[in-house]
Protein backbone atom coordinates (compact mmCIF):
# COMPACT_ATOMS: atom_id res chain seq x y z
CA UNK A 1 0.00 0.00 0.00
CA UNK A 2 1.16 3.58 -0.54
CA UNK A 3 1.61 6.04 1.92
CA UNK A 4 -0.87 8.17 -0.13
CA UNK A 5 -3.72 5.31 -0.15
CA UNK A 6 -2.70 4.63 3.71
CA UNK A 7 -3.05 8.64 4.58
CA UNK A 8 -6.47 8.87 2.23
CA UNK A 9 -8.10 6.04 3.74
CA UNK A 10 -7.19 6.39 7.59
CA UNK A 11 -8.59 10.11 7.04
CA UNK A 12 -11.79 8.90 7.35
CA UNK A 13 -11.42 7.68 10.60
CA UNK A 14 -11.90 10.12 13.57
CA UNK A 15 -9.49 10.54 16.12
CA UNK A 16 -9.55 12.31 19.41
CA UNK A 17 -7.43 15.32 19.51
CA UNK A 18 -4.94 15.66 22.45
CA UNK A 19 -1.68 17.62 23.20
CA UNK A 20 0.84 15.52 24.96
CA UNK A 21 3.24 17.84 27.17
CA UNK A 22 6.42 17.02 28.66
CA UNK A 23 9.14 18.79 30.96
CA UNK A 24 12.32 20.07 29.51
CA UNK A 25 14.47 22.73 29.07
CA UNK A 26 13.02 23.84 26.95
CA UNK A 27 9.63 22.09 27.38
CA UNK A 28 7.74 20.05 24.45
CA UNK A 29 4.05 19.67 23.74
CA UNK A 30 2.91 18.49 20.32
CA UNK A 31 -1.17 17.36 18.77
CA UNK A 32 -1.17 14.11 19.04
CA UNK A 33 -4.40 11.93 17.15
CA UNK A 34 -2.82 8.91 17.86
CA UNK A 35 -3.72 8.40 22.16
CA UNK A 36 -5.51 5.63 23.58
CA UNK A 37 -6.76 3.75 26.68
CA UNK A 38 -4.48 0.46 26.62
CA UNK A 39 -5.28 -1.41 29.50
CA UNK A 40 -7.20 -0.91 32.92
CA UNK A 41 -5.62 -3.30 34.78
CA UNK A 42 -3.03 -1.54 35.31
CA UNK A 43 -4.01 1.44 33.93
CA UNK A 44 -2.37 2.19 30.53
CA UNK A 45 -2.79 4.43 27.91
CA UNK A 46 -0.68 4.99 24.75
CA UNK A 47 0.36 7.80 22.22
CA UNK A 48 2.20 8.00 19.02
CA UNK A 49 5.28 9.80 17.95
CA UNK A 50 7.43 10.45 15.21
CA UNK A 51 11.13 9.83 15.58
CA UNK A 52 11.76 12.48 13.51
CA UNK A 53 9.56 14.99 15.42
CA UNK A 54 11.89 17.89 17.40
CA UNK A 55 9.65 16.41 20.69
CA UNK A 56 11.37 13.23 20.33
CA UNK A 57 14.26 13.95 22.00
CA UNK A 58 12.70 15.18 24.89
CA UNK A 59 9.90 12.39 25.09
CA UNK A 60 12.45 9.82 24.72
CA UNK A 61 13.90 10.74 28.05
CA UNK A 62 11.05 11.84 29.67
CA UNK A 63 9.82 10.11 33.01
CA UNK A 64 6.82 11.77 33.03
CA UNK A 65 4.18 12.92 30.43
CA UNK A 66 0.70 15.03 30.38
CA UNK A 67 -1.96 13.99 27.28
CA UNK A 68 -4.67 17.04 27.19
CA UNK A 69 -8.02 15.59 26.05
CA UNK A 70 -8.91 18.73 23.90
CA UNK A 71 -12.63 20.83 23.81
CA UNK A 72 -14.34 21.49 20.87
CA UNK A 73 -13.44 25.14 21.46
CA UNK A 74 -9.55 24.11 21.73
CA UNK A 75 -8.89 24.46 18.30
CA UNK A 76 -6.33 26.90 18.96
CA UNK A 77 -4.31 24.41 21.28
CA UNK A 78 -4.63 21.64 19.04
CA UNK A 79 -3.15 24.29 15.75
CA UNK A 80 -0.45 25.60 17.96
CA UNK A 81 1.21 22.85 19.42
CA UNK A 82 0.74 21.17 15.73
CA UNK A 83 2.92 24.03 14.57
CA UNK A 84 6.68 23.35 13.99
CA UNK A 85 9.39 25.87 14.17
CA UNK A 86 7.87 27.64 16.97
CA UNK A 87 8.21 28.15 20.95
CA UNK A 88 4.61 26.67 21.66
CA UNK A 89 4.54 27.22 24.90
CA UNK A 90 5.15 31.03 24.13
CA UNK A 91 2.72 30.81 21.38
CA UNK A 92 -0.19 29.59 23.74
CA UNK A 93 -0.37 31.23 27.08
CA UNK A 94 -2.88 28.62 29.22
CA UNK A 95 -0.92 27.08 30.76
CA UNK A 96 0.99 26.19 34.11
CA UNK A 97 3.84 23.43 35.36
CA UNK A 98 2.30 20.77 37.55
CA UNK A 99 3.73 17.88 39.20
CA UNK A 100 7.04 16.26 38.22
CA UNK A 101 7.55 19.72 35.96
CA UNK A 102 5.06 18.65 32.87
CA UNK A 103 3.00 21.56 31.56
CA UNK A 104 -0.74 21.17 31.81
CA UNK A 105 -2.45 23.30 29.65
CA UNK A 106 -5.99 25.05 31.22
CA UNK A 107 -9.13 23.88 29.84
CA UNK A 108 -9.48 20.89 28.19
CA UNK A 109 -12.24 18.10 28.28
CA UNK A 110 -9.54 16.33 30.43
CA UNK A 111 -5.81 15.38 31.22
CA UNK A 112 -4.04 12.45 32.40
CA UNK A 113 -0.47 13.09 34.04
CA UNK A 114 1.41 9.98 33.23
CA UNK A 115 4.48 7.74 34.03
CA UNK A 116 5.89 6.79 30.60
CA UNK A 117 6.70 2.64 31.22
CA UNK A 118 7.76 1.96 27.50
CA UNK A 119 8.78 3.08 24.60
CA UNK A 120 8.62 1.00 21.57
CA UNK A 121 9.88 1.72 18.15
CA UNK A 122 7.46 0.82 15.13
CA UNK A 123 8.18 2.37 11.86
CA UNK A 124 8.78 5.59 11.82
CA UNK A 125 7.05 6.15 14.73
CA UNK A 126 7.55 5.31 18.20
CA UNK A 127 4.61 3.95 20.89
CA UNK A 128 4.78 5.70 24.17
CA UNK A 129 3.14 3.84 26.99
CA UNK A 130 2.65 5.40 30.07
CA UNK A 131 0.65 4.62 33.42
CA UNK A 132 -1.63 7.60 34.13
CA UNK A 133 -1.31 8.73 38.19
CA UNK A 134 -3.22 11.90 38.19
CA UNK A 135 -6.17 13.54 36.21
CA UNK A 136 -9.03 15.11 36.06
CA UNK A 137 -11.89 15.93 33.75
CA UNK A 138 -14.26 18.78 32.78
CA UNK A 139 -17.64 19.05 30.91
CA UNK A 140 -17.90 19.51 27.24
CA UNK A 141 -17.62 18.11 23.94
CA UNK A 142 -14.36 16.46 22.73
CA UNK A 143 -12.34 17.76 19.69
CA UNK A 144 -12.66 15.29 17.03
CA UNK A 145 -9.88 15.38 13.46
CA UNK A 146 -11.73 13.84 10.56
CA UNK A 147 -10.61 14.30 6.76
CA UNK A 148 -7.81 16.57 7.41
CA UNK A 149 -10.07 18.80 9.89
CA UNK A 150 -11.70 19.38 13.35
CA UNK A 151 -15.11 18.75 14.25
CA UNK A 152 -17.02 18.11 17.15
CA UNK A 153 -20.28 16.07 18.25
CA UNK A 154 -23.41 17.78 18.54
CA UNK A 155 -25.51 17.99 21.72
CA UNK A 156 -28.28 15.62 21.34
CA UNK A 157 -29.92 12.12 22.21
CA UNK A 158 -27.27 9.34 22.88
CA UNK A 159 -29.50 7.67 19.83
CA UNK A 160 -29.59 10.27 17.47
CA UNK A 161 -28.16 9.68 13.68
CA UNK A 162 -25.86 12.24 12.90
CA UNK A 163 -24.05 13.76 15.72
CA UNK A 164 -20.60 14.88 13.97
CA UNK A 165 -20.28 18.38 12.86
CA UNK A 166 -17.54 19.93 11.52
CA UNK A 167 -16.23 23.25 13.31
CA UNK A 168 -13.22 24.06 11.33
Amino acid sequence: MTPDTFRSLLRRQAASVAVVTAPGSPPVGFTATSFTSVSLRPPLVSFCLARSSSSWPTVAVAGHVAVHLLGADQQDAARTFATSGIDRFAAYPGWRYGPYGVPLLHGPVAWLLCRVTGRVSAGDHAIVLAEPLLGRHGEGAPLLYHMGGYAALSPGQEDAGDRVTAVS
